[in-house]
């Protein structure tokens, strides 16, 4: 039976292979349009250049030129057991913040380390990162087996360090699997060239991630992505399109939108080019209209009323990795995208620093430095909707923009008290009744509000 379509985050320092693998699992499992093959190689002859497996994702002309991945690839990919999104994410680290983007969509991640390089500073960040965003299900692929003569004592060599860091960041990857991506070692078959290794193969593990239907069983989630009005026909009802985040939504169903808190009924649930539907579920993409006209902003988050309503404050702990040009810095102005809300923020505290690659915490800074973490307080101008991290990952992951720029990437652990104004009282109670109850009852004694004496 096929499953739901699944989302596969495959990350690893510069050139240690990434694109190169996926172009090869791609070929050997037939999941290339008729003819791509053939036309990249024909490129390649026409231009003098040796063909490579890469080639068939590098469609950014900047990209082939500079021979690195600048921007996060996604690929549509098909096993015997179900459908994939595969998430060809930038090893650069000037380009971090690009894959933290790419992962965010991630439900299972593959580390990839040169097994000629060893283990780079940028693989310990990119796992970090993948335990950072939620991700629990993570292989290790050692690649480029070939260059070392398919060692199996330098693969060890590589597996133990990796372990033992993953270890310390919470890190249990299902598998280790040592592969040769351009001769398609372990891909899909194993090989004869290692003949030592009898675990699965790279495919094997990939079907092997299981995957998350609890979202499915979770609270109903979804952001207003845009409120479009179709005239003609007799219809004039707005339509609320969006992609379900979590759950799942019926005709009939009560829903509150957040922060507005406006309330109606589903009243039919649209697809493009599909007859309507009664129910649709978490990942598809639909319309909403609604019983009564209601004016939406597009920045709304939609929950179902009868089911576990999302956090609504202007104050929250969360943990922020910073990709930014310039320090995250307290009581500056940035703004805070969550789902489609954009507010402005700022950083309250910075309760404590961890550096990614040495995991070291430094308490006591009131600046946050480039592919650093911290956890934080923030407070944003105005209410705004969420979930905790451990309750729903995908309403809990936020960005913030420094001067139009993506700098910092964040997720949210905990809700805190709204930020009020406490103003210190300088009059008694008793002080402010009498001066209230003689403006009420006896204006013609002309009482001075207090504080304007004299």
């Amino acid at each position: 039976m096929q499953q739901h379509r699944m989302n596969i985050v495959i990350a690893g320092h510069v050139d240690h292979g990434k694109s190169t693998l996926i172009g090869r699992l791609l070929v050997d499992t037939n999941s290339l349009p008729e003819g791509k093959l053939e036309q990249v190689k024909r490129l390649c002859e026409k231009n003098s250049k040796p063909f490579e497996y890469a080639f068939l994702l590098d469609s950014l002309q900047d990209e082939q030129s500079h021979g690195i991945t600048i921007d996060t690839t996604r690929i549509f990919f098909k096993s015997k057991l179900r459908e994939y999104i595969i998430i060809d994410a930038p090893g650069h680290i000037e380009f971090l913040k690009n894959m933290v983007s790419g992962a965010a969509r991630a439900e299972a991640a593959i580390l990839l380390i040169d097994a000629h390089e060893g283990v780079a500073e940028n693989s310990k960040r990119h796992a970090y990162m993948m335990s950072f965003l939620g991700i629990k299900q993570i292989a290790v692929a050692i690649n480029k087996m070939d260059l070392v003569g398919y060692s199996e004592e330098k693969y060890l060599q590589i597996k133990n360090e990796y372990e033992k860091f993953l270890e310390k960041i919470g890190i249990e990857p299902v598998a280790f699997v040592p592969t040769a991506a351009r001769e398609g070692v372990n891909l899909n078959s194993l090989s004869e060239k290692i003949k030592w290794y009898k675990g699965k193969t790279l495919l094997e593990i990939i079907n092997s991630f299981s995957k998350k239907d609890v979202i499915l069983e979770s609270p109903f989630r979804m952001y207003a992505q845009g409120v479009y009005k179709f005239a003609g026909h007799n219809n004039k009802r707005r339509t609320i399109a969006g992609t379900i985040n979590s759950g799942s939504i019926s005709v009939g169903d009560e829903i509150i939108f957040y922060p507005s808190g406006k309330k109606s009924k589903v009243l039919s649930i649209e697809e493009f080019y599909k007859p309507p539907k009664n129910i649709a579920v978490v990942g598809e993409a639909i319309g909403l209209t609604l019983t009564e006209e209601l004016y939406i902003p597009q920045t709304e988050l939609i929950c179902k009323i009868n089911e576990p309503q999302p956090k609504l404050t202007n104050r929250f702990k969360a943990s922020i990795f910073w990709m930014g040009k310039k320090p995250l810095s307290l009581n500056k102005k940035y703004k805070l995208k969550i789902g489609t809300q954009n507010v402005s923020a700022v950083i309250e505290k910075i309760e404590n620093v961890l550096n990614t690659s040495e995991l070291q915490y430094f308490d006591n800074k009131i600046t946050v430095e480039k592919h650093e973490v911290a956890l934080c307080i923030v407070k944003t101008d105005s209410k705004t909707a969420f979930d905790l991290v451990h309750e729903m990952e995908a309403t809990s992951r936020f960005v913030l923009v420094d001067n139009y720029d993506i700098s910092g990437g964040g997720i949210i652990n905990e809700n805190m008290a709204e930020a009020t104004v406490i103003v210190q009282q300088k009059y008694s109670d008793f002080e402010i009744a009498l001066n209230n109850f003689i403006r009420e009852n006896f204006p013609h004694w002309e009482a001075k509000p207090l504080g304007q004496e004299g």
